[in-house]
């Protein structure tokens, strides 16, 4: 719908259609505006405009043009200049802004409105002929590459051409004779390129830099953001008009990127940076490296202390982390954009902890504002405190944890090793947005420039994954495919390791270590736990398993799969001599020489969940899992034996409850090793493990009915004191579907989605992420993997109709969920709309699940996170 039959605000007019309308950085500047704080005249391009503008075939929607130039007609008025005039020119920016912040991953024109008439105009009015040409040449360069496509590597031939032939290194250093002569080039380049001169005319130059910045919205770099950020891809962007401001006009100017708290640490004081006698691009592309903030006070101190009042505001105002992009002209400060900072876990944790101590959020929001996916970054490896590390180089801490890998040298690279399992390091000059495909595939990042708010910094910052930037020890001959590090020449694939919390650059594979669960980490989940319903399991196979989920705050253990023991060296030759024996009698004798073991590997598991449930799955693969290859097998009899057990499709064949039924010596003794293993822990800790067995795949209520009574009457052949629950898994899709039939057998249900989805979507795991299911998401078939994200309407549908008839027909039933679902944030705040009990996830996610079950308890009494713009 149009935002009140318009498609074009001011800043200092009420919209109300807030950043979903405007854009985050629309409304950041339209809240500035209002809140009296210095920013540039300007106006938004609604994202209304945008979505209109895909719909009607990249047409721009009638009306909009007209409007556009009534705004910028006022804008004129506002500032006393003429947009396109030769003698007094108004300069704009076109800048991007989603309602979602994607930094960096759509386009910014800057400098629109000069040509070869308004770039003296500019020279005369200012005084500052080198200032003129200096914005000019950026101009043909952004247009260039953002409207018509033509490769930003020409432009910076010339460039570096240039400095070499007056040799001198920085850009600043260039005469304003030099950049005259450089926009002569420039020019050349775009009219070589594209087979006309670059455009005079102001009134072109904007509507096509709007249409190019709409068309930045489906570049394939921001598609990709999309996808990896779970963005929807119809929201659209706004276009920002706003009067240029000129950081490039020598020493009392300059542009910077602050942050109202660090957002590596989340740490209060001062930081940021700051580059004098620069555009904004300059700072954020990493072209030149900037200075440390405090250097302002140097030349800058009234502009500086009016910028850290400006700062304290908006973080006061928005209540938030803020990221704040500004330009001083002249001595006078103006903000470009503010929005909620990208922030590492430990930042995020350690900013919401600090803001409830300083009341300015409770803690209620302060749980619902941490991304739960972040915490995976705590637990992220770091290197080794007593490795004996040699520094082959430094560069900026720009993301923290450590990654070891081997070096790739672009983005694709990076991409196709990442996606075959390796770990790999992205090396690069600087990246660019274009490298997302590459970045998110990779386990680290290292560049050779660019700084702390540079696009690799912030991206890695957003994604969790170690970053060393503008390493100056650093250069890479991409033709060679080598590097030198620190004077050290090494190859692609070569290994390194990168400490992106010290900026350390070392050569070759270094010991990684967990790092140490905070106190802001446990005050915040502390908070999460007070507010949730759900209970959060593990599964978890072994006692170390068992140990470290506790440790991680898990309330018992949802699923331990006791074909894992099977495997163990130990045990294999014996339980190939169970498959292979000819009768009962010699499959028993076998199974009683695995029951100590078995019993062994509870009692531990009971001992690390000591008061707490444990919920056992009985063996569910096929046997001939546990036999060797057909060529492997060591004689004729083996091999008549793998040969009598192969099936066509074994996912679907003998496996689970038929097993058990089939053979129920085997969960017999499964039954008996649970049992005298739990009588074992508690006479030695004086505390009963609460065992809950669980027979897999059930299908029909007659098949839980028989294994029931088997594991009654094999349980109290052991012991009469032992209490235990008997249930099944919900892994079939007629189980849902008969669930109350099922009930009547059964304790407790766990929906072991990993197989439901599998079952019910007619989709092979395996087969499908191998094959068809990446196209699928791509396209669009699908908005998520099902096999990460719950399918709600599909398998949650089922689910839905599972928990309705088991409770129907046995009210106290407990209800669960132990496939890898259980540890994914929307699929946890299905599950806790639909009434479960509790969810069971991998150890190392236990710390995301009691969060995500706290925000999905917030957001069910109307407490949610904020959203970031941008």
């Amino acid at each position: 719908m149009r935002g009140n039959g318009r498609f074009v605000y001011d800043f200092d007019e009420p919209s109300g259609g807030g950043r979903e309308l405007l854009g985050g950085k629309g409304v950041g500047l339209a809240e500035m505006t209002q809140l009296g704080i210095p920013v540039p005249a300007g106006f938004t391009v609604t994202t209304d405009a945008c979505r209109e503008y895909m719909r009607n075939g990249k047409t721009l929607p009638s009306g909009l043009e007209e409007e556009i130039a009534n705004h910028l007609h006022a804008l004129e008025e506002k500032t006393g200049k003429r947009f396109g005039d030769p003698e007094n020119p108004l300069l704009v920016s076109v800048r991007s802004g989603a309602a979602i912040s994607m930094p960096g991953m759509m386009d910014t024109i800057l400098n629109l409105g000069l040509n070869d008439e308004a770039v003296e105009g500019l020279a005369a009015g200012t005084g500052n002929r080198r200032f003129a040409y200096d914005s000019y040449r950026r101009l043909i360069q952004m247009y260039g590459e953002v409207v018509d496509g033509i490769d930003a590597e020409r432009f910076e031939q010339a460039l570096r051409a240039l400095k070499e032939e007056r040799n001198v290194k920085q850009d600043v250093e260039l005469t304003a004779d030099d950049l005259e002569e450089l926009v002569r080039g420039f020019k050349q380049i775009y009219e070589d390129e594209i087979g006309r001169p670059f455009p005079q005319d102001a009134g072109e130059q904007l509507s096509r830099a709007v249409r190019a910045v709409f068309d930045s919205w489906e570049t394939p770099r921001a598609q990709v953001y999309r996808r990896a950020n779970r963005i929807a891809d119809d929201l659209g962007t706004a276009v920002n008009v706003v009067q240029m401001v000129f950081g490039n006009k020598g020493a009392k100017s300059g542009t910077g990127v602050a942050f109202t708290r660090d957002p590596s640490t989340g740490e209060q004081g001062l930081y940021g940076e700051f580059l004098a006698d620069a555009q904004g691009e300059d700072v954020v592309a990493g072209i030149r490296t900037p200075e440390r903030l405090e250097a302002m006070k140097r030349d800058l101190g009234d502009t500086f202390d009016e910028l850290l009042g400006t700062m304290r505001r908006l973080e006061e105002h928005y209540r938030d982390v803020q990221d704040i992009e500004f330009t001083v002209e002249d001595g006078r400060l103006y903000l470009l954009q503010t929005r909620s900072a990208k922030r590492t876990a430990t930042a995020a944790l350690k900013a919401a902890v600090s803001m409830v101590d300083e009341s300015l959020i409770t803690r209620e929001e302060a749980v619902a504002r941490i991304d739960p996916g972040q915490l995976d970054q705590l637990l992220h490896p770091m290197i080794d405190p007593d490795a004996k590390v040699e520094v082959a180089a430094r560069g900026l801490n720009a993301s923290p944890g450590a990654a070891c890998g081997k070096v790739v040298l672009d983005a694709d690279t990076a991409e196709e090793r990442g996606k075959a399992g390796q770990d790999v390091i992205l090396v690069r000059w600087e990246t660019t947005p274009d490298d997302i495909h590459g970045l998110i595939q990779a386990a680290g990042i290292l560049t050779a420039h660019g700084g702390m708010t540079s696009h690799a910094a912030v991206v890695a910052r957003g994604m969790g994954k170690p970053c060393v930037a503008g390493c100056e020890g650093l250069t890479i001959n991409i033709d060679a495919r080598t590097l030198t590090i620190g004077g050290q020449k090494l190859s692609e694939g070569d290994v390194i390791t990168i400490d992106g919390g010290t900026g350390r650059v070392i050569v070759g594979s270094v010991d990684l270590v967990p790092p140490q669960i905070n106190e802001d980490f446990e005050t915040i989940l502390d908070w999460a736990d007070d507010l949730r319903r759900l209970k959060v399991r593990a599964n978890a196979d072994t006692p170390e398993d068992a140990a470290k989920a506790r440790e991680f705050g898990a309330q018992g253990i949802g699923l331990c799969r006791t074909e894992h023991m099977f495997m163990a060296e130990d045990r294999l030759p014996v339980v190939r001599e169970m498959i292979m024996a000819s009768g009962e009698d010699e499959r028993r004798a076998a199974l009683d020489r695995l029951l100590p073991h078995q019993q062994g590997d509870f009692e531990g598991i009971f001992e690390a969940m000591a008061g707490l449930p444990v919920t056992i799955r009985l063996l569910d693969p096929p046997l001939h899992e546990f036999l060797p290859p057909l060529e492997e097998a060591k004689d004729e009899r083996m091999r008549e034996r793998i040969r009598a057990l192969q099936e066509s499709n074994p996912m679907l064949g003998t496996r689970g409850c038929r097993l058990g039924l089939l053979w129920p010596e085997i969960y017999e003794m499964q039954v008996r090793a649970i049992i005298r293993a739990a009588e074992a822990v508690e006479k030695r800790t004086g505390e009963a493990p609460l065992v809950e067995i669980m027979h897999p795949l059930v299908g029909f209520a007659e098949e839980l009915h028989r294994l029931r009574a088997i594991t009654l009457a094999t349980a109290n052949e052991e012991s009469e004191s032992v209490e235990y629950l008997v249930g099944t898994m919900i892994e079939l899709p007629r189980a849902c579907i008969r669930a109350d039939e099922i009930a009547e057998h059964a304790d407790f249900f766990s929906f072991g989605t990993n197989d439901l989805t599998q079952t019910a979507l007619g989709f092979s795991r395996d087969d499908a992420e191998g094959k068809f299911l990446t196209r699928y998401l791509e396209d669009g078939v699908l908005e998520r993997n099902p096999f990460e994200t719950l399918d709600r309407s599909g398998v949650g549908d089922l689910m839905r109709i599972a928990v309705e008839r088991g409770r129907g027909a046995k009210e106290g039933i407990k209800l669960g969920i132990c496939g890898e679902h259980g540890g994914e944030p929307d699929s946890i705040a299905f599950c806790h709309g639909l009434g479960l009990d509790y969810v069971s996830c991998s150890p190392y996610r236990v710390p995301l699940a009691r969060l995500a079950a706290a925000q999905a308890a917030l957001k069910e009494s109307g407490v949610e996170a904020v959203s970031a713009g941008g």
